[in-house]
């Protein structure tokens, strides 16, 4: 009797189907979901932990991928790092700010190592304008040194070597041949 009390209930076990799929207002969650919620009336968003840079920065060990709301930088982050060394990105379209600095000259003349401030070549071409839209405010608001990222997206290997950029935007650099009018150097600054 116990043999066939057995074989029934592996039979039942082998036909009932056990999903892990967890709805909230969904009775049907998707196959393919972990987590699959429906809209509740008006009531339709999803709230992820609100938390400083610094708290975020002190999570112990974050998933990769975990979700946060950085509510200094005013962005969905997200840990694209793993858990022993997180890389939080801000996802959210609105918070990505970057422009593109104006041409500037690049000492070539001597060769050898020097430096280059990025940031006071920003604050001077973007304090003042020399022409602005109608009601437009006489001066432009500028950044701080440490609310941006300084990207070279471009440079001509042939003539310099860029060696690194400082937090604050100082880029060092060697020169290797004197550049002729041809020669540029794209420089990007994103907001962080």
């Amino acid at each position: 009797m116990k043999i066939v009390y057995i074989c029934f209930m592996l039979f039942c076990l082998s036909v009932v189907s056990v999903n892990a799929q967890v709805g909230i207002n969904n009775e049907s969650p998707h196959a393919s979901s972990a987590l699959d919620m429906a809209k509740d009336g008006n009531r339709s968003g999803v709230l992820l932990p609100r938390m400083t840079t610094a708290q975020k920065l002190a999570i112990v060990k974050p998933a990769h991928s975990l979700l946060v709301y950085d509510t200094d930088k005013n962005c969905v982050s997200q840990n694209i790092g793993t858990e022993t060394a997180p890389v939080w990105d801000c996802l959210t379209l609105f918070n990505r700010q970057f422009f593109y600095m104006p041409s500037i000259n690049i000492p070539t003349g001597k060769l050898g190592a020097a430096t280059l401030d990025l940031f006071a070549e920003y604050q001077s071409q973007f304090s003042t304008p020399m022409y602005r839209s109608v009601g437009a405010s006489a001066s432009m608001g500028n950044f701080s040194a440490s609310d941006l990222y300084y990207y070279i997206t471009y440079y001509d290997p042939v003539l310099i070597t860029v060696n690194s950029i400082s937090a604050t935007g100082v880029m060092s650099y060697t020169v290797l041949k004197q550049a002729n009018k041809d020669a540029y150097m794209n420089i990007v600054f994103v907001v962080k």
